[in-house]
C-alpha cells in the first residue's frame, strides 16, 4: 500500500487499517495440544467434547441404605415401614448404586432396630442417586472454541475423560530496545544513559494479555545492527516490538530497518503522545507465516498507550482472548485541559468522589513521566479536532481503577510535603482499603481546590506579609462563610539547599544575587515566602538567574541542585536530606492541614487524623528532620 512518512491517520481508522492488512496478509493464530492439568487459563482452540459420562454409573448421592423405593410405600409418621436385614445395603456417598436397587434413603432418616430398620417416610424412585451423565454425557459439548480454560473448567474436562486438549498458542513477542545511551538498570547512572526500563514495563503488559516474551540485548543506533536483530527476532518469535527509533531524527533508523524485513502499513497515528508509531509486518518460513512488527516511540508513556490502543487488538487475534471492555466515567477536571485539533490524545488523572461528584485532576503529561501512569486511576480522553476542556467541565474518563476503590479515595490537593507521603504509607499500612490521591498544586492552589469542592482537605502554609502569621489570615478572606477547618499540623523549617560541602559559601538569603536559583511555582507557599523574603532583603530578582525557573515539588528542587544544574532554592530539610545537600536554615513556618467541613466527619478524613496524632508519625518526621510538632491533629480556631 502507498506510504507517506510520519502520516496522521486518526486513530480508529489506523487501528483498523492495521487489522485489515495483517488479516489479508493471512495472520491466524497458531495451536499446540497440553495435558489438560497443564492448560489452565489456556484458551480452546476448538470445541472441546467429553469421552465419557460424568458420572459414568449410578452413584449414591448420600451416606445411608440402598434399597427398592416400592419397598418404603405407605410409609408415615405414625406407620413406619419396617425392612428386615437383606432387605436393604449400607451405602456411603459416591458408592455405585447395588444391583435391584433405584434409590438411597439417608441415613439420618433411617431408625436402626435389632435385625431391621424403621422408615417413617416413603422413598421415591431414584431420590439420592446420581444417575450416568447426571452432569455430563458422553459426547456433550463442554466448552465452545475460544474458551479460557478456568479451573472449573479443568475440572469438568477430567470429570468427562479429556486429558489433553488442543490450545491457542501463546505468541512469543520479541521486545528490542534500541539506542547507544540505553543502559541496563543502574543505581548511579552516568549524564547521558537512559535506563533500560521499557523492556519490563511492555513484557508485563503483554504477559498479563497471554503472550510469552522474550528481551534482546539493546541495539545500537544503526539501520544494520537494527535490522540483523529484527531477522533474528523474526526467526524465534511470532510477533516483534522495535522499542525508540519511530522519530524522525537523526539516529532514528527503525522504519528504514523494518522496511528491509516486511512491510510497512502506516507510520505516524494522530495520537499524543505516540504519535511516530510504526504499524507494519513481516512474513517467514516455508508458509510465509505473518509476523506483526510494531516500532515504538522511545518514551514509556507513548509505548503504553500505543501498545494498549493499537497493539493490544492484534494480540487479541494471535491469542483469541478478548479484552474486557474498557470503562468510562465522566468526571469534573480541576484544571483547564488545553490540546491540539491534530491529535485524539490521552492524559493520566487522578480521580476522587468529593462530596458526592468524582473530580479529575490531570497529571503530569509528559511522555517520559511514567509514574503519571503508575498514579493514574483514569486517562481522560481528548478526542481529536478537540480544543481542550475548562476548569469544571465534564470530561470522559476511562477507568484503570476499579470505581468502588476511587469512591473511597481521599482526594489532599494542596502544597507538597513528604510528610504526605508518610502519613498515606502509615494509612494503607493500618487500613490496606485505604487510598489517597495527593497532587502538589501549592497552597494557593489547595485553598481554591477545597473552595470549588474538587478536594477534601489539601496542605497550605501561607505568610501574611502583614500580620505575620500563617494560614489563618488566608482562610478569613477566601472563607468568610466559613466551611472549613484548619487542622494543625506540624512546624517546619524553610532554608536555602545547596550542595554538599556549600561551595560559594551561602549563609543567609541575600547570598544568593548572582547565583543560579531554582524556584517554586507561582501560588506555592514556599514561593510567596521566597518573593517576600526577596522584598524584605531589597534584592533584584532579575540579578538572580533562574528565579523564574520554577518546580513543582520541594524535592524537585533538590534534585535540580544535587545535579548541578542550580546552586540554590529554598526548601525544606528533610528534602535536602534525600538528596544529601546541605541545609542553610532561614525560617521557621506553620505547615496546616485545611479540610473542607462536609469532608471531616468522613471515616477517611478520621483514620488520617488518628495517624497524625500517632506516635508511628512522629517516629518518622523526627527521623527525616526539620519538623516541630506541638500539637497535631488539633482543630485551629480562626473564625
Amino acid at each position: 500500500m502507498a506510504f507517506e512518512y510520519l502520516t496522521n491517520v486518526p486513530l480508529e481508522k489506523a487501528r483498523q487499517d492495521y487489522l485489515d492488512a495483517l488479516q489479508a496478509a493471512g495472520l491466524k493464530a497458531s495451536s499446540e495440544t497440553l495435558p489438560t492439568l497443564e492448560a489452565t487459563d489456556r484458551v480452546t482452540a476448538r470445541a472441546v467434547y467429553a469421552r465419557i459420562s460424568s458420572p459414568h454409573y449410578n452413584a449414591c448421592a448420600m451416606d445411608g441404605i440402598a434399597l427398592q423405593a416400592s419397598q418404603t410405600f405407605g410409609a408415615t409418621e405414625t406407620t413406619p415401614v419396617r425392612l428386615p436385614t437383606g432387605a436393604y445395603q449400607w451405602v456411603n456417598t459416591g458408592d455405585p448404586l447395588p444391583e435391584g436397587c433405584d434409590a438411597v434413603v439417608m441415613v439420618e432418616d433411617v431408625v436402626q432396630e435389632e435385625g431391621a430398620v424403621l422408615l417413617y417416610a416413603a422413598a421415591v424412585p431414584w431420590q439420592n442417586v446420581r444417575q450416568i451423565g447426571e452432569d455430563i454425557s458422553a459426547g456433550d459439548m463442554i466448552l465452545p472454541s475460544f474458551s479460557v480454560l478456568t479451573p472449573a473448567a479443568i475440572g469438568a474436562l477430567l470429570e468427562a475423560g479429556v486429558l489433553s486438549v488442543e490450545v491457542i498458542t501463546r505468541p512469543m513477542v520479541g521486545i528490542i530496545p534500541t539506542g547507544n545511551e540505553i543502559v541496563p538498570p543502574t543505581e548511579n547512572p552516568r549524564a547521558g544513559d537512559i535506563i533500560e526500563s521499557n523492556s519490563a514495563i511492555f513484557s508485563g503488559m503483554l504477559r498479563a494479555w497471554g503472550c510469552e516474551v522474550r528481551v534482546y540485548r539493546p541495539v545500537g543506533d544503526s539501520a544494520e545492527l537494527i535490522e540483523a536483530a529484527l531477522r533474528q527476532a523474526l526467526a524465534e518469535c511470532d510477533a516483534v516490538v522495535l522499542n525508540a527509533g519511530s522519530s524522525a531524527g537523526q539516529k532514528d533508523y527503525s522504519v528504514e530497518a523494518i522496511r528491509r524485513v516486511g512491510e510497512v502499513v502506516l507510520h505516524g497515528v494522530a495520537i499524543k503522545p505516540g504519535k511516530p508509531v510504526i504499524l507494519a509486518y513481516a512474513k517467514s518460513g516455508d508458509d510465509e507465516r505473518v509476523q506483526p512488527i510494531l516500532g515504538l516511540p522511545g518514551y514509556p508513556v507513548s509505548g503504553i498507550l500505543v501498545l494498549e490502543q493499537l497493539f493490544r487488538p492484534v494480540i487479541e487475534q494471535l491469542t483469541c482472548r478478548l479484552a474486557a471492555k474498557p470503562q468510562f466515567i465522566q468526571a469534573q477536571i480541576t484544571r483547564r485541559l488545553t490540546s491540539s485539533l491534530k491529535y485524539y490524545e490521552f492524559v493520566r488523572t487522578r480521580l476522587g468522589n468529593v462530596n458526592g461528584k468524582i473530580v479529575a485532576v490531570p497529571l503530569n503529561r509528559g511522555a517520559g513521566v511514567v509514574t503519571s501512569f503508575v498514579k493514574a486511576d483514569g486517562v481522560i480522553h481528548i478526542p481529536q479536532n478537540t480544543e481542550g476542556y475548562e476548569a469544571g467541565e465534564l470530561v470522559n474518563v476511562q477507568l484503570v481503577r476499579d470505581l468502588e476503590e476511587i469512591n473511597r479515595t481521599l482526594v489532599i490537593t494542596g502544597s507538597h510535603d513528604p510528610l504526605l507521603d508518610e502519613l498515606t504509607d502509615i494509612l494503607k499500612r493500618q487500613w490496606p482499603e485505604s487510598s489517597v490521591a495527593s497532587s502538589h498544586v501549592g497552597s494557593m492552589g489547595g485553598i481554591l481546590a477545597v473552595k470549588r469542592g474538587e478536594a477534601h482537605l489539601g496542605g497550605i502554609h501561607l505568610l501574611d506579609e502583614a500580620s505575620g502569621s500563617y494560614n489563618i489570615p488566608y482562610l478569613r478572606k477566601y472563607f468568610p462563610q466559613g466551611g472549613v477547618v484548619l487542622v494543625e499540623c506540624v512546624q517546619r523549617t524553610q532554608g536555602l539547599m545547596v550542595p554538599k560541602g556549600n561551595p560559594l559559601g551561602i549563609k543567609e538569603f541575600k547570598d544568593i544575587v548572582g547565583k543560579r536559583y531554582v524556584n517554586r511555582q507561582k501560588g506555592s507557599g514556599t514561593r510567596i515566602l521566597c518573593d517576600y523574603l526577596a522584598r524584605q532583603e531589597g534584592l533584584d530578582t532579575s540579578l538572580i538567574p533562574g528565579y523564574e525557573r520554577e518546580e513543582y515539588t520541594h524535592t524537585a528542587v533538590a534534585a535540580a541542585i544535587a545535579a548541578g544544574t542550580a546552586d540554590a532554592g529554598l526548601g525544606i530539610l528533610s528534602a535536602a536530606r534525600i538528596y544529601d545537600l546541605d541545609f542553610v536554615p532561614i525560617c521557621e513556618e506553620q505547615y496546616d492541614l485545611l479540610i473542607a467541613e462536609n469532608a471531616l466527619e468522613l471515616e477517611l478524613v478520621q483514620r488520617l487524623l488518628e495517624v497524625l496524632r500517632g506516635e508511628e508519625f512522629a517516629r518518622r518526621l523526627t527521623q527525616m528532620g526539620g519538623y516541630t510538632l506541638h500539637h497535631p491533629g488539633e482543630v485551629r480556631p480562626w473564625n
